[in-house]
């Protein structure tokens, strides 16, 4: 009997362990594991809170040190000035865009958002002469202020124009000795509105200028090799004036005998153009001139290279079939007469040998320089042409190779 009751009470507590298991629904070994995966999903959910945390804070940090540095000077240590233009209408972004594309600030979006910031957003269209130095405080200030209505130099220099300098050359001279940019010198020189003024201030130098067709730049030839002074505060159309009216005056003297030749003044300057690169001594230029002008007499086209090389607006070495084929009304190995206008801006040695040219009585119609030696060979006929090309041919080949 006792061993019995033993019995029933192991089995009442077996069944209440089972019981407890039922009622928890869970084993012991079960619960182990619930726990560490809980343990190990905080360890997770920490770890990549804790990583965003950290990227946060090195975007923060980054962003601000971009924010810090684009808000400083461009270069505190460049003081060139940059002529920048604002054009009309032009909204808070766009002006940004073009300080960051001229290199006067380091980012367009930090500047629009720090002059908005400090209510300094209110800017007007011109040219303001700008410089990388300048705090973005100074650079909006001086927007707000507002800029003039054309380019100005901001200091005194000086512009050297050398003799047989093309417009196209002229440009970038000016951008390399003062503020003016060579796009903002080649769009003056398609002012038509300037050019006009000009012509009116100097019918005779400019008169047959205006009416030739087809230039590429109605003042090419008319702006004077010389030296110029700009001053502060000069515009770029009174630098242009200067150069005119330099000009003008040099041919002040010789529009009677101008007139006497019966040649216009474009045409004179055309062939003196020509002449200026063709020549190197004042002899070769008027016997060049000579030349020329018995090649017009005789209704010859005046075959020169100088003009091929100016119609297809290149400065290449050497000229192929194709290139002296270009119909370009420049081209005067295709074309008979003067052509358009000027090529370059020559100098008053070559003026003076159109209008004084040398042993025309001569009747030469044909020259060829030796390109080693510098010498000039002249013909009367083709046959004399062609043997003094071959006289030059191992010269001019060695210098063209």
């Amino acid at each position: 009997m006792e061993g019995r009751v033993l019995n029933n009470n192991q089995d009442n507590q077996d069944q209440k362990d089972q019981n407890d298991q039922q009622d928890h629904g869970v084993s012991e070994p079960n619960r182990v594991d619930q726990k560490e995966r809980k343990k190990f999903s905080k360890r997770v959910i920490g770890g990549v809170v804790g990583i965003l945390i950290a990227l946060l804070v090195i975007i923060g940090v980054l962003g601000y040190r971009y924010f810090d540095n684009a808000t400083q000077p461009y270069n505190s240590k460049d003081n060139r000035v940059v002529q920048v233009d604002i054009p009309y209408g032009a909204s808070s972004k766009k002006i940004a865009d073009i300080l960051q594309r001229d290199k006067v600030i380091k980012s367009g979006f930090v500047f629009e958002y720090w002059t908005k910031a400090h209510n300094l957003s209110n800017f007007h269209a011109g040219y303001y002469q700008l410089k990388p130095s300048m705090s973005l405080s100074q650079i909006a200030k001086a927007l707000n202020k507002g800029g003039s209505s054309e380019p100005l130099q901001s200091s005194s220099g000086k512009v050297l124009i050398v003799e047989g300098s093309q417009i196209k050359t002229i440009a970038k001279t000016v951008q390399k000795q003062t503020d003016f940019t060579s796009a903002e010198f080649l769009a003056l020189m398609k002012n038509e509105t300037f050019i006009k003024s000009l012509a009116k201030k100097y019918p005779q130098l400019l008169g047959s200028a205006m009416s030739a067709k087809k230039v590429r730049y109605r003042l090419e030839g008319y702006l004077f090799p010389a030296t110029y002074v700009v001053g502060k505060k000069t515009t770029l159309k009174q630098l242009v004036t200067q150069m005119v009216s330099k000009t003008n005056d040099e041919l002040e003297p010789y529009y009677a005998k101008i007139k006497k030749s019966k040649m216009s003044v474009q045409e004179v300057m055309t062939l003196a153009s020509l002449v200026e690169r063709e020549g190197s001594t004042t002899k070769d230029r008027r016997l060049i001139a000579g030349v020329f002008l018995n090649r017009l007499a005789a209704k010859w086209r005046l075959d020169s290279d100088i003009s091929v090389f100016y119609a297809i607006n290149s400065n290449k070495s050497t000229l192929t079939n194709k290139d002296l084929q270009n119909d370009s009304p420049y081209n005067l190995r295709l074309h008979l007469g003067y052509g358009p206008g000027p090529f370059n801006s020559p100098s008053l040695t070559s003026i003076k040998a159109v209008l004084d040219p040398a042993q025309r009585s001569k009747g030469y119609m044909y020259f060829v320089a030796d390109l080693k030696t510098g010498d000039v060979y002249y013909a009367k006929t083709a046959a004399g042409h062609a043997a003094n090309i071959k006289k030059v041919s191992k010269h001019n080949e060695a210098a063209e190779n």
